[in-house]
């Protein structure tokens, strides 16, 4: 069952601009040391961070708070698999607001997706509360038997 859908859009030069003024500062409040060095490693550094800026205000909306009731940015961040496919990893007020959503006997999966095309970047988040012992498939297709 789908417990929250978010969904953010993001300027890449706004975030430039808010990068060249407030540098470290920034990114220090808003991204975790490991989405900071993943950017660093990206020859477009802005976009990056847009789209996990992108990322963390559709979390906020698919958890139902919005940014406000105590969640903070870097209780949200997003990695990459080595496929490249982003995962969202919440902590500290985020991840107690997903267990308190997530009806018992299930867990609670959160989708994410990135996108960007100059001068925008894009995400989406589902959270998914799926029955516990029922098989995950990362398509979300049943899994086949027999």
């Amino acid at each position: 069952m789908i417990l929250g859908i978010g969904a953010d859009l993001c300027s890449i030069e706004r975030m430039e601009r808010t990068l060249t003024r407030w540098g470290p500062r920034f990114r220090d409040r808003v991204f975790t040391p490991r989405e900071q060095a993943r950017a660093a490693r990206r020859p477009h550094e802005a976009a990056t961070y847009a789209k996990r800026w992108a990322a963390k205000e559709a979390c906020s909306k698919a958890l139902g708070t919005g940014l406000r009731m105590g969640i903070a940015w870097r209780d949200m961040a997003v990695s990459n698999l080595e496929t490249g496919q982003p995962v969202m990893h919440l902590t500290g007020w985020a991840a107690r607001r997903l267990a308190a959503m997530t009806p018992p006997g299930h867990q609670a999966l959160v989708h994410v997706t990135l996108t960007d095309d100059h001068p925008w970047a894009q995400a989406f988040v589902v959270i998914e509360a799926r029955p516990l012992g029922e098989p995950f498939t990362p398509s979300g297709a049943a899994p086949a038997r027999g």
